[in-house]
């Protein structure tokens, strides 16, 4: 709450810029996120995320995420795949189910431009063509040096024949604000 007041404070103080109260929600074993819903109706923006139990089935992988894409409150997909290049191949799935689900729900999934995740290859991001899904590239930063990352995951997404059309983060202010429904 505290967070949500500061924001609402900047935002107040930097307008007509924008800060979006976000959040990334962890999914649980069950596909269920790991904050109640009264929580999660207080952003403006939920990633949920799958970080921990990565070893799993086919079948079990697709049932967390398909349930967490159903979640009212999931904004965005992220970590479709979890894995880490050279080191993690992640947990399998069906991609063309997943962003299926995504553009059934809401249009949207999350590429981590994180040079060691890109965790949706390329070639899927030739599944996401036209209006069925809207792509967000995110760099998984956890430092400011972080955000020039972004540029794997737009690479990659060109190299799939995505546009700035089909690409969240190329968004203006407006057509953000009426993605997310504000």
């Amino acid at each position: 709450m505290e967070q949500h007041r500061l924001i609402e404070e900047l935002n107040n103080k930097l307008a007509p810029f924008v800060i979006f109260k976000s959040i990334e929600s962890d999914i649980l074993n069950d596909g269920s996120l790991d904050y109640s819903d009264d929580i999660l109706s207080t952003f403006d923006l939920v990633i949920a995320s799958v970080h921990s139990n990565l070893k799993m089935s086919e079948d079990k992988a697709m049932l967390r995420l398909i349930n967490a894409i159903e979640n009212p409150y999931t904004t965005i997909l992220g970590h479709m795949t979890g894995r880490l290049l050279l080191s993690r191949p992640g947990y399998p799935v069906d991609h063309k189910k997943i962003i299926d689900a995504c553009a059934a729900k809401y249009g949207r999934h999350r590429t981590q431009c994180h040079p060691r995740r890109l965790d949706m290859d390329w070639a899927v991001d030739t599944l996401c063509h036209g209006e069925r899904s809207i792509d967000f590239h995110r760099p998984d930063a956890h430092t400011t040096e972080g955000y020039n990352d972004v540029r794997y995951g737009v690479l990659a997404a060109q190299k799939g024949g995505l546009n700035a059309e089909n690409n969240l983060s190329s968004f203006s202010l407006e057509q953000f604000n009426t993605f997310l429904g504000t």
